[in-house]
Order: C-alpha cells, then structure tokens, then sequence
C-alpha cells in the first residue's frame, strides 16, 4: 500500500472538498481518502498495483480541481499566489462595495415607499442599474458561476451552486422587470428591480471570503514558526579552515562550530566545549539543558553560554525539527472522529437547502400569488445557506490546537487522539525513566560470603553485556571504584527477570527474588536487608553464585522534579493514576507513597503489561498509558492513548499517539488541557455553525412573516452567510491564547 498527500487548488467550500472525496474514494484501488478544506490537502491511501498518484490527480483535475504533490509546491510561489488572490479578492470587494452602495441609494425610494429630492431621478432608472450591476455579476460573481458549472458536470451541488442559484435568480427577475414592466404591472405588481441584493450578496461574500483566507492563514501560524526556527547557514572547520556556509550544505559528519548566542544549526553530538542550551523552541522546556562533550544537540535551539564543536549527525528530513514539522503537518491534516457528523451534514446539505428554496417560492407563490414575494423569499434561503462554517469547525480547531501543542513540547501524531485525548479517566505511568528520572545509582552492596568488591566484579561483568538501566548503573559504580571487570561467557538476559553468564566458569545470575524461587536458590539470609532497602524505595537485584545466594545490590533511582505536581495535577482533573512496574511491590509502594498514587500494580513482566491494560479497559475506562522503554510499547499501542517520553526509545515513541518531547511529566496535564480546550472550541463551532443554519434557512423561508410580517432581506442573509465561516475560524484562533494551567503544591 501507497500512501500520498496532495495540495488542492479550486476549493470554494466544505462541498467541494465533498465532492473531492467521493470522486478519488470511487478509483478502483484507492482503500481511503480524506480530504481536509481547511487544510487545502486530500491524504489518500491507495493500492500501487491497481492505481497511481498521477491517475489520483487526474481524476481531481477531470471534476475541476487541481491536485500537485507536496514537493512541486515552492513555498514562496504558494505565498504569492495566495496574496494574488487576496489582492483579487480586495479588488473585487471594493467595485463590488462602490456599486452596490451607488445601487442601494438609488433603490431606497422602492424601499422605503418615499420620494427622496437628493437622489437624482437617473440614479434609480433601472437600465442605469443593469448598467452598473452587470460587471459584478460577470466579473465579481464569476468564480461562483464557474464553481457551479463544475458541480453540476460532476453531479454535485456545492455552496457555489447556492450563491449562483440565488444571485441569478435576483439578476434575473431584475431583467426580466426591466424588458418587460407592463408584464408586472398587468399582474398588479409593482415592477421593482433588485440589482442590489445580487451585487451586495455578491460583494459581501467576497468579503467573507477574503477575512476567511487570512484568518485560515493565521491557523497555520504553528508551522510556518517551526519552519523558521531552521538557521540559514553554519559555521563549519574543513581542513583546518572556518567558512559560513548555506545550511543546505552542511553533510554527515562536518564539525560544526557554534558560538555562544547563536542558534545551533543542525542535530549532533558535541565533541568539544560545554554550554547551557535553550530547547525551550523545540521542547516547550524553558531552563536551559547543560551539554558537554557526548551530550546530544537539537537544530534551531539557542546556545547560550559557551563555545560547543558539534559533530553533524541528522541533516534535513532526518532532523528532529523536520520530523516535529511533518508530525504537526500530519496531525493538522487528518480529522477527528467529532467531525464526522459535519461531514455527513454538508454531504446532504445542498441538496436539501435547494429543495427547501423551491418548496418556499412554491408556497409562497400560491399563498400570497406574488412572485415577487416568493422570488426573495426563495433567494434568502440560497443565500443564508453555509456549508463552509460546518466544514471548518473543527479542521481549524485542529489546525491551530496540534500547533499549540508542538510549541509547548507535545507531538500528537493525529486528531482522533487530540479528541480522545480530553476523555481519559486512568492514567498509567511506568516508573523507570518516566516517574524517575531514569539514571539510576548503586547505593548499597551487601555480600554473604564474599567481600563486596568481589562480589560487584562479578555482577559488573555480567551487567556490562545488559543494556538495562539498572545494570548501566552497576557498571558505572564498578569502574567508579577502580574494579577490573573481568570477561563474560554464555551471557543470557530473560525477560522480566534477570541475566546469567559464567564469570572464570563461576555461574553468576543476577535478578529479581521471584526468579531465584524459580530457581529453587534459597535467599532467605538476605531477605531482611532486601525488604529494608525496598521500603525506602530503592530497587534490589540478588545474586547467585554457582546457584547459591551470595548477595544483594541496592540501587535507587531520583523521581523527576515534575512527576509529583503533574500527579496531583492529574488527580485534580479526576483522573485515576496507577503505576506499572516490573519492580517488586515494596519499591512500587514505595515511590507511590512518595507522588501520592493509590494503585499499584507491580511485579509485571513486559508481556504482562498489555493485560493490565486491558483489565482497566475492561472497567469500562478509557486509558492512556505513559512510557519511554521498548518494553513499554505494546502497552502503549494497546492503550487508548498511548504519549511515549521523547527522551525514551523511538520504538515507544513510535507505538505511542502523542510524544512529550522534554520527557517532563507536565506534558501529560498540558496535553489533556490542551484536548480539553480543543474539543471545547470544536463544540462551540458546530453548535454556532449548525444553529445558524437551522435558524437561519427558516427566517429566510419566511415563518416569522405570518406572526410578525417580517422577512429576511436577501441582502442581510448574505452578510449573515458571510460572517458565519468567518466567526468559526476567529473563534478557532482563540486557541492561540491557549496557557497550561499550572498546578501549586
């Protein structure tokens, strides 16, 4: 299977991206495709042998859009076109703005029933008005009327089809009162035109369109800031020598030379220098990051206070920030399962309004025998009909919320997550490396028979073949105290509980007290300072020599600064927190007491992990799952949202929905919030975008006039349909204000 991405150019409205859809789902070998208005992308998953891109495009083309991939897109040629066309807008809006005043003031005599001196008699003769109406409707209006056309040679209705229906219907009764008066007169009407309504129609929806493009572009903001992080150029040493060169330049391996207060170019590993760095850009994490030499650097942070040599390791879509930017451009393109109704509404939606406007003419015209009564009547439905707000609601949230969350150091790999995201009920955290800080230190040794140098020696050369953080640690402490650490054979590592191998033909094996009972070693002489060191919450590892105890080690591991608020901070938000460990009870306990958690379950292998899962998920709780090691991968794909710790192991990074790229806790509460808040603002766009229309279509179809005699001037319903997409785009930009709550202890 294939998976593409397109641009699209041509779209007007949430029906035409619609029509989009439907046309490349029904290539036979196409498996899905979704296409996203606000984003101006259709994302199609297809079948290579039966289908291609370009057979895609041309499809798209055939129905009168166009489709180019990614990369034939330059982003200064796609800038200007977009500011062509806002200017094209601009322009269209202001002879649309200028003749429709010039008509309205010439029409006020028809509207108000008075004679008015100051307006010359030639302003409201209705040859003058064709006159002046005409350009609008054939130069302002034309993308409307090419719009249409393209639907109805597709079979289609799109929002083009209703401002097309509507404006032609004014214009054109307009001429008709103009040919032919005495007609209207013999029928006991008055032969009044309404050039206004269709220019003024026309114009302010142009104008709604033109604040719609910017405001849309604005929710993009997100990506176009990451992209600018990138530095232009670097400082590299090539045979001795410095030279700037263009970033595009720099290749795998360059020493890379970077002064204090400059911006880091590319990622890769400091071979020389010390500094502070400010990942703040890239993590959403404000205090600067010591590095120093073996330490690894990320492109487009800020050096702050020394001189580094950077060794260049990731280079252009390998870097951290290009891979940030398509996980942002991804999340931003996909949609939530919110949305679907939206969807199923504006597939229908056109259809059904067109159906409700020629039902309105209809009894109108036989209630009232005035057609033209029925005419506006049917026109303000057209008119005040709007698939777009329905289309936008919640691409637009999503668009500017994933954004949000890449600048606060929250990768979310798609919308489906950022929505289920706000209905977590459990959360449960690994310990190692997640609430701690994943740098464990040996902090005890003990040894029955032994001293406890010996015995480290042989526990270090085990643990040296592991690549385990507690046996990192053990390793560490041994070459701390100047231990010689001798050679390992037939090193074996089982899962969950420990490591043998033969250190000079002693077999040595180091683990858990479950594994020594399985291996019917008696540990009993030890038990007592094992349960000791657990309940001060430090993990113990026993070790048996030639299958008899010889020892223990105690090895603690520091909580992270943060675990501790965002635990109570996810208890406030009623959220249940467990931990998952396969360390043993006592320590589980332990480390629980200290952040405040309740539930434990401890002692769990990595095969295990995925059924605790699912026993929570069997208590009928939506679960998320916290991880950063590889064991902890199945357990984050099986979880309901599964947010893997950036500092961990790109396989949980991989298996999880949402990435905290800082590795700080925090992450956790702000992602919630910020799912929170999204949903929140998509909730309130469908609720204005569908109340409008179901208020509005039936004012314009004229139910108040039998109560009230009053009906909706077509004029008024097209600067209602205006402001509509408008409102929902401005209201999704509120999200920009978006601030993480922060939690006092």
């Amino acid at each position: 299977m294939s998976k593409v991405t397109l641009n699209l150019r041509g779209m007007h409205c949430a029906s035409c991206a619609n029509s989009i859809q439907s046309a490349t789902r029904s290539i036979s070998g196409v498996v899905s495709s979704n296409v996203n208005f606000a984003t101006e992308e259709v994302a199609v998953e297809f079948d290579e042998k039966k289908t291609s891109t370009s057979a895609i495009q041309k499809i798209i083309k055939d129905i009168g859009y166009e489709a180019i991939l990614p990369d034939q897109v330059d982003g200064d040629s796609d800038k200007k076109a977009r500011l062509t066309e806002n200017q094209d807008l601009t322009r269209k809006v202001w002879v649309g703005a200028v003749i429709g005043v010039i008509l309205v003031i010439g029409s006020l005599p028809m509207m108000t029933g008075l004679q008015i001196p100051l307006i010359p008699e030639w302003l409201h003769n209705r040859w003058f008005q064709l006159a002046i109406a005409l350009p609008v409707q054939l130069w302002c209006g034309s993308s409307f009327y090419i719009g249409a056309w393209k639907a109805f040679k597709n079979h289609t209705a799109t929002m083009d089809t209703l401002i097309a229906l509507g404006t032609l219907a004014a214009f054109s009764y307009s001429i008709t009162v103009t040919l032919n008066p005495t007609f209207f007169i013999s029928q006991g009407l008055q032969p009044e035109v309404y050039y206004e309504v269709s220019v003024i129609v026309i114009t302010l929806i142009l104008l709604g369109k033109l604040f719609e493009n910017r405001a849309k572009g604005e929710t993009s903001d997100a990506i176009r800031k990451l992209i600018g992080l990138q530095a232009k150029t670097a400082r590299v040493l090539r045979d001795g020598k410095e030279s700037d060169i263009p970033i595009e330049d720099v290749q795998i391996n360059d020493i890379v030379l970077v002064r204090p207060g400059e911006k880091i170019p590319v990622d890769g590993e400091a071979i020389a220098g010390n500094s502070t760095v400010d990942e703040s850009m890239v993590t959403g994490e404000s205090i600067p990051i010591e590095k120093k030499v073996g330490d690894r650097v990320i492109g487009a942070t800020m050096n702050k206070s020394g001189s580094l040599q950077i060794k260049a390791l990731h280079l252009g879509k390998d870097s951290v920030l290009s891979q940030i930017v398509e996980l942002v451009k991804d999340a931003q393109g996909s949609k939530a399962p919110i949305q679907r109704l939206a969807d199923q509404v504006t597939g229908w939606f056109v259809p059904v309004v067109i159906s409700i406007a020629i039902a309105t003419f209809i009894i109108w015209f036989e209630i009232m025998g005035n057609i033209t009564l029925a005419t506006i009547s049917a026109v303000g439905v057209l008119i005040i009909a709007c698939p777009c707000a329905l289309g936008l609601a919640a691409p637009t949230s999503i668009m500017v919320g994933t954004g949000k969350g890449a600048e606060n150091g929250i990768l979310i790999k798609d919308a489906g997550s950022l929505e289920l995201a706000h209905k977590i009920q459990t959360i449960v955290l690994d310990k190692t490396g997640t609430l701690t800080e994943g740098k464990p230190v040996v902090t005890d040794v003990f040894a029955l028979n032994k001293n406890d140098d010996e015995l480290l020696k042989l526990v270090a050369a085990i643990e040296r073949n592991s690549e385990h953080p507690l046996a990192e640690a053990v390793v560490n402490y041994a070459k701390q105290k100047d231990i010689t650490i001798p050679e390992v054979t037939e090193f074996m590592a089982i899962a969950g509980s420990g490591v043998q191998g033969k250190v000079d033909n002693s077999l040595v094996q180091i683990g858990t007290r479950r594994w020594m009972d399985e291996l019917k070693i008696d540990t009993n002489e030890i038990h007592q300072y094992q349960d000791s060191w657990e309940t001060g919450g430090k993990t113990v590892v026993l070790v048996a020599v030639d299958n008899v105890a010889s020892g223990l080690i105690g090895i603690a591991d520091k909580l992270k600064p943060s675990s501790q608020t965002a635990v109570v901070a996810l208890q406030r938000m009623k959220i249940e927190v467990v931990i998952l460990t396969g360390d043993n009870q006592s320590t589980a306990e332990a480390i629980a007491r200290e952040v405040g958690i309740k539930r434990v379950f401890a002692g769990v292998r990595p095969d295990q992990k995925v059924a605790k899962i699912r026993e929570l998920q069997a208590e009928g709780k939506v679960v998320a799952m916290v991880g950063d090691g590889i064991n902890d991968a199945p357990a984050l794909a099986q979880a309901d949202v599964g947010l893997a710790i950036g500092t961990g192991t790109d396989v949980a990074i991989a298996a999880s929905d949402i990435t905290l790229i800082s590795g700080d806790l925090q992450g956790i509460v702000t992602a919630i919030q910020l799912s929170r808040a999204t949903i929140s603002n998509i909730q309130q766009n469908l609720f204005f975008a569908f109340i409008y229309n179901v208020a509005g279509i039936p004012i314009a179809a004229g139910i108040l006039y039998p109560l009230f005699g009053w009906l909706l001037n077509p004029i008024i319903a097209g600067g209602a349909m205006a402001l509509s997409s408008l409102s929902v785009v401005t209201n999704a930009l509120r999200l920009r204000n978006f601030r993480p709550s922060s939690i006092n202890l």
